[in-house]
């Protein structure tokens, strides 16, 4: 369970944006009377009474983008949706009700995680009558203004209420199955190396690229555990995505790695890495899944290049995933396909491993005493201690006087301290940096997440 997300959504020009920096405490989303100027997803760290939340920000529903960007939009929003554990219906209560709304009210109409109405620009206790149209809606109203700070603790109250579990409450439960993505571009024997685990015929194994159209789940067993495979269609270019067909594939097959807990990426032994490979990888890196680099077909070429040739060859063309394992398989006889499969299980427990604080913050304090973060004018930023705030992926917060002091290399050089000292060795490790006040009201985080290294 990862850090819970509040996903802000709502047609164009309601005060999204608005919302967001309200919350947060600064002014990160852009705040403009023109509508649409929000395009992708604006997340940011959010503490809520004695839990931290990832707040996103998203595009207008419904809206005619200029840019003809209307269709990653509406992606975008898509995706937040899928991914969130509370949304934000923000509506404009100067506007009453518009045919937008409904259309928004009515894709949540089907959602499975608590929705509530926040009804903006509620500016004083006259128009909070004209707020309750909203009521229509089905959904909890909170009338709320961001200009005239308006509702701001009724609306975290609300959001806090409706959080999943926090990790201390989920512990103890049965571990899930592990769902394991196959992706690569076409023709990389994964639906193959699928039925071999399935041991039947289950997906349509051709050599014509591109068979699979679809993301099929295979359940199997390992050693007596239970597994599910999701086997997805070949990733192409954008330039190359003529159909609707092929659109909807790579569509599908993106939703498929946010969906997995670890990801096989196959890439075929015979070939060289193709730039839908690093645009496969940085997806996945984006998503921070565990990932495994799989080379198929191995025993076409294990006689003619040495394994570490290739590994050679990924670390080179992937130096930021530098801790991501490598396996070389046959997909079509089975080799290695056990060993991987193990592997892939390991990751799943890294991702899944909860470190204590007292532990953590030992590892920083050697850290900084190895390598203090650099000067900033003439100052040493500090660090004062550190907490695991969620898993999957392991995500860890630091507390210092001013984050913006501390650069990206030295924050990378945390993550690597962190991967060789904490059973986070292998898997994807998000890093935020907070600034730590004596009075601390809810939003006021001073970072943005940090990609991992």
């Amino acid at each position: 369970m990862g850090l819970p997300q509040v996903v802000i959504v709502g047609r164009p020009n309601v005060g999204k944006s608005s919302i967001f920096n309200w919350l947060i405490g600064r002014r990160l989303a852009i705040v403009d009377p023109t509508s649409g100027v929000t395009r992708d997803r604006v997340s940011h760290l959010l503490e809520i009474h004695t839990r931290f939340v990832e707040l996103v920000d998203t595009g207008g529903m419904g809206i005619d983008d200029p840019d003809q960007l209307t269709e990653q939009i509406e992606q975008q929003i898509e995706m937040a949706i899928e991914s969130a554990d509370v949304i934000l219906f923000v509506v404009d209560t100067r506007a009453s009700i518009t045919p937008l709304d409904e259309e928004v009210a009515r894709r949540l109409r089907y959602a499975t995680v608590p929705v509530l109405c926040v009804a903006n620009k509620t500016d004083n206790d006259q128009l909070e009558p004209q707020a309750n149209e909203f009521y229509k809606f089905n959904r909890k109203l909170i009338p709320v203004s961001a200009e005239q700070n308006r509702g701001k603790y009724d609306l975290l109250d609300a959001i806090f209420e409706r959080l999943p579990p926090a990790l201390e409450e989920a512990e103890g439960y049965e571990d899930p199955v592990m769902k394991v993505a196959i992706v690569g571009r076409r023709n990389t024997g994964k639906s193959t190396f699928v039925n071999t685990l399935a041991q039947a015929q289950r997906m349509i194994v051709s050599e014509v690229p591109g068979t699979t159209r679809d993301s099929v789940d295979v359940r199997f067993e390992l050693d007596g555990k239970a597994f599910v495979a999701i086997d997805t269609p070949g990733f192409r270019r954008r330039q190359s995505i003529a159909t609707d067909l092929d659109f909807y594939s790579s569509h599908r097959a993106q939703r498929s790695i946010r969906r997995a807990d670890v990801v096989l990426l196959f890439f075929d032994a015979r070939e060289r890495i193709s730039k839908v490979d690093k645009q496969l990888c940085e997806y996945i890196a984006s998503q921070y899944k565990p990932c495994v680099f799989v080379v198929n077909k191995w025993d076409l070429m294990a006689s003619i290049m040495p394994t570490e040739k290739w590994v050679t060859y990924l670390r080179d063309t992937f130096r930021t995933m530098w801790y991501v394992p490598i396996a070389f398989i046959t997909g079509k006889t089975g080799k290695n396909v056990k060993a991987l499969l193990n592997h892939a299980q390991m990751l799943f427990k890294q991702s899944r491993r909860r470190v204590a604080t007292g532990q953590l913050n030992r590892v920083v304090a050697a850290a900084l005493e190895n390598n203090p973060p650099p000067m900033h004018k003439n100052l040493r930023p500090k660090i004062y201690y550190a907490t695991q705030v969620a898993v999957q992926p392991p995500t860890v917060v630091l507390f210092c006087n001013k984050p913006g002091a501390i650069p990206q290399p030295y924050r990378r050089y945390l993550l690597g301290v962190f991967r060789e000292k904490l059973p986070f060795g292998e898997v994807p490790i998000k890093l935020y940096l907070r600034k730590r006040h004596r009075e601390e009201v809810a939003g006021e985080v001073e970072a943005e997440e940090q990609p991992t290294a």
